[in-house]
């Protein structure tokens, strides 16, 4: 028998498959340079920065100003609020995107595209073409002084719940609606003659195979609600109530702006969805490429 010497790639495809990873580089470096920079200006004392300037190389490194953030920012107490907003919002979405996705998905009915069609449109609404609209609805919607220390909806974490929740079902909804559509029908359908009702069929056969799905939208839905700036801003008016992402600007002093302390702040602020997303990097991955073999 004689050797089959291997077949080399066309110089037209290697150059390809060089251009594409230089690409990525490329692109890498351009996410990472301002996040490494500002993790080194965060690292440098601020009467060194002064000194040398943002853009120079000089000085010692220490942790003085994370301290500073922490303590001077009160940021335990905003990084609670945020995990009461962040929570339950992204525990509401997904339970009732995952009904609704199923209903959609898993039934025949007179309405199920133009929900699907509706549930998706809301997305394209801009956030601030709703807010005059929705400020003075929860304005004007009375809640007892027990739960609500202005009487309103506004300046609590109600409102800023349920605006997270309605403008992110829509998405939820869609992809996994798409997700439950490849499931095979027969799974339901044996579920239904050994006579399994509605809600054994949502929560016992097509909620365990939706994991994946469900982790990955977990795991995004965590960072934007995490980071969202613009709803606590208009709903929250209390500083004691500010989110983190709203609450760090409690670093600006009134007549003088330390930006390495600042930049401490805000890399303290990255830790948390880091970390979600490392804890649940295979997940989400997984989530993500589902169907992706298939054609």
């Amino acid at each position: 028998m004689t050797a089959t010497a291997p077949i080399a790639p066309a110089p037209g495809r290697l150059r390809r498959h060089y251009g594409t990873h230089l690409f990525l580089v490329v692109m890498a470096i351009m996410w990472l340079v301002p996040l490494l920079w500002t993790l080194y200006a965060a690292l440098r004392p601020k009467a060194v920065t002064d000194k040398y300037g943002y853009w120079s190389l000089h000085g010692p490194i220490n942790l003085d100003n994370f301290t500073a953030a922490w303590s001077q920012g009160g940021m335990a107490t905003y990084f609670g609020n945020t995990l009461l907003i962040t929570v339950p919002s992204v525990v509401l979405t997904l339970g009732f995107a995952s009904m609704m996705a199923f209903a959609v998905s898993r039934f025949t009915w007179k309405f199920n595209l133009t929900l699907l069609i509706l549930f998706t449109a809301g997305n394209m609404l801009p956030p601030q073409v709703l807010a005059a609209p929705l400020f003075e609805m929860f304005k004007h919607t009375p809640l007892p002084y027990s739960i609500s220390s202005s009487g309103t909806l506004l300046d609590t974490y109600y409102a800023v719940i349920a605006v997270e929740v309605a403008f992110q079902m829509g998405f939820c909804t869609f992809v996994l609606s798409n997700y439950m559509k490849a499931l095979p029908s027969g799974l339901t359908e044996a579920a239904r003659v050994d006579g399994a009702s509605v809600w054994q069929q949502y929560s016992r056969i097509i909620m365990p195979l939706t994991r994946p799905a469900l982790a990955a939208l977990g795991t995004l839905e965590v960072v934007w609600l995490y980071n969202d700036y613009f709803w606590p801003l208009l709903f929250i008016h209390s500083g004691d109530r500010l989110p983190i992402t709203t609450g760090i600007t409690n670093l600006q002093g009134q007549f003088l702006l330390d930006y390495n302390m600042i930049a401490a702040g805000a890399t303290i602020t990255v830790i948390p969805t880091l970390a979600v997303y490392l804890a649940l990097q295979r997940h989400f991955v997984a989530g993500l490429t589902l169907g992706a073999g298939k054609g």
